[in-house]
């Protein structure tokens, strides 16, 4: 799910180079800011992205399917889904929004469309490839059809409303496909953004948000309902089409990605109420314990979505004015740079683990240590998924000869 777009340590990977225009301070309890800080690495940014990913991954541990599954306790197992069931949505709608953030706060102001599109696909399409094949050869050849498994790796596997296509391959490959569309309406979104007025942004926001957690509200107004999806520990009362609606449709999603656009501006302009990444977080862990409090959708697209939008812009304040975080360490910061190849490669991992396990399933302590050694293969891997294709295919290929020529030639 970047992952949907990505953050590097030196600046936003989720594009290079440095923010066109030196960023306005960001308000401290108010809407205004006048100081204009030096340019600043986004660290704390990228260090949140491996929490993130994180997130995902347990959401993955928790489901009970036989794909995954190693709880040999039926009640323990179904008390690890209700803790974990929400933490993928989480985890997604973050990546959503940083996608719309760091690709804004990098912005090139002098670039081109095909220029941008260029440095998106060789970041993300490379790794996208190496892990639909791994995938393929490692669990999913033997059940996938030929059509699924060739729409799925052209992306285009989320506009249709059928869970078979929707999770097939590797699962989490859907959110690439909502990643390609707000990748196409970038150049177009940000041009248009521009043009409103700094003391509007916060007008713009608000609608937007308040826009993305009415989402569940149209879907089960204007979508059929139907059997109920056994999606979490409850049955749901979702039918697939609601669900595909809310969660999964590329333009509902680019609500998320548009908040990130406009996140992104207000903080540039000093025109964001800051309150830390302290109270962002507990902020954050207020509404993922409520998410299981109501209906479905509305635990997965409404609850978490202001939370989220406060921690990227208080990560990003904290990284403008050179604050110390735990966020910024070395350490962080690698996790983070690898978190896309490990949000790709992790349920290869899980699920080629579960294979090799056979059939045994686990007591809780033997399922601890299980997952913590699937855990460091996922983090081994992604390192290696990283340092072997995602950066030097990112680094050779994300500029045209001619442009590195012009480059050279300044």
């Amino acid at each position: 799910m970047t992952q949907p777009g990505t953050t590097g340590s030196a600046r936003p990977a989720a594009e290079t180079g440095p923010p066109a225009v030196p960023p306005a301070a960001a308000g401290d309890g108010r809407t205004e800011g006048r100081a204009r800080p030096r340019l600043n690495r986004l660290d704390s940014l990228t260090g949140l992205r491996f929490p993130a990913a994180l997130l995902v991954f347990f959401s993955h541990v928790g489901l009970p399917i036989p794909q995954l599954r190693l709880l040999e306790d039926d009640a323990f197992a179904m008390d690890l889904l209700k803790v974990t069931e929400h933490a993928g949505a989480v985890g997604v709608a973050f990546f959503f929004v940083l996608s719309g953030f760091v690709l804004t706060w990098s912005a090139r102001e002098k670039d081109t469309a095909p220029a941008f599109w260029r440095r998106r696909f060789v970041k993300i399409y490379p790794n996208y490839v190496v892990t639909w094949a791994l995938a393929l050869v490692v669990f999913a050849g033997a059940f996938t059809p030929a059509g699924t498994a060739t729409a799925n790796l052209f992306m285009v596997h989320v506009w249709v409303p059928d869970f078979d296509l929707l999770y097939s391959v590797n699962p989490p490959s859907w959110s690439l496909g909502c990643e390609l569309v707000f990748y196409a309406c970038f150049p177009l979104l940000h041009r248009l953004f521009l043009r409103i007025r700094p003391d509007r942004l916060l007008y713009w926001i608000a609608g937007t948000a308040v826009a993305i957690m009415a989402t569940p509200l149209v879907s089960y107004a204007l979508l059929p309902d139907g059997p109920g999806l056994q999606l979490t520990a409850e049955p749901s009362g979702v039918s697939a089409e609601q669900y595909w609606f809310s969660y999964f449709l590329p333009p509902v999603r680019l609500l998320d990605f548009a908040l990130g656009i406009l996140v992104a501006l207000a903080v540039r302009h000093g025109r964001w109420w800051n309150i830390g990444i302290v109270s962002s977080s507990v902020l954050l862990a207020v509404g993922y314990v409520l998410s299981s409090q109501v209906p479905l959708l509305y635990g997965q697209r409404s609850l978490t979505i202001v939370p989220i939008m406060f921690l990227i812009a208080a990560a990003a304040t904290a990284d403008v004015r050179g604050r110390s975080s735990v966020l910024r360490s070395r350490t962080m910061v690698w996790l983070g740079e690898i978190s896309f190849a490990f949000y790709l490669v992790h349920f290869v991992v899980l699920a080629g683990g579960r294979k090799l396990l056979g059939d045994t399933l686990y007591s809780t302590g033997e399922t601890a240590g299980l997952v913590g050694a699937l855990l460091a293969v996922s983090v081994l891997a992604s390192w290696a998924l990283y340092a072997l294709v995602e950066r030097p295919i990112t680094r050779r290929w994300s500029t045209s000869r001619r442009r590195r020529a012009s480059l050279a030639a300044d």
